[in-house]
């Protein structure tokens, strides 16, 4: 199994930054992707990044040029900073981990972006 703790969520304002971080244990070998989605209220759970073990990484249209992933291995965590976050930034942001045999999500941290 995988356990996949998140961290770094809470109240910003508009333009502000904020830092998620997501530590994986546990049967962590193989490891093909970690990532990030969001949730809003109402809506689809949506991709907002993702970093490819090839070392490749790709991006939500809506959060390019704003977001960085970023990994380090050697600490089984990935890394999501947020830069001008706007409001409809706000949600569940879940981290995700893809491996050979299975789909991995922590429990979901709220990012809330209002004045």
């Amino acid at each position: 199994q995988v356990q996949l703790v998140e961290s770094g969520g809470g109240l910003v304002q508009p333009g502000g930054s904020l830092r998620l971080s997501c530590a994986a244990s546990g049967s962590i070998l193989n490891i093909m992707s970690m990532g990030w989605y969001r949730q809003a209220p109402g809506k689809q759970r949506e991709v907002v990044a993702r970093s490819f073990s090839n070392g490749n990484s790709n991006y939500a249209d809506s959060v390019k040029g704003r977001f960085t992933i970023s990994r380090d291995n050697a600490k089984n965590t990935v890394y999501l900073q947020m830069n001008s976050l706007k409001p409809d930034d706000t949600a569940v942001y879940y981290c995700n981990l893809v491996k050979i045999g299975g789909n991995y999500w922590g429990q979901g941290t709220q990012v809330t972006v209002s004045s």
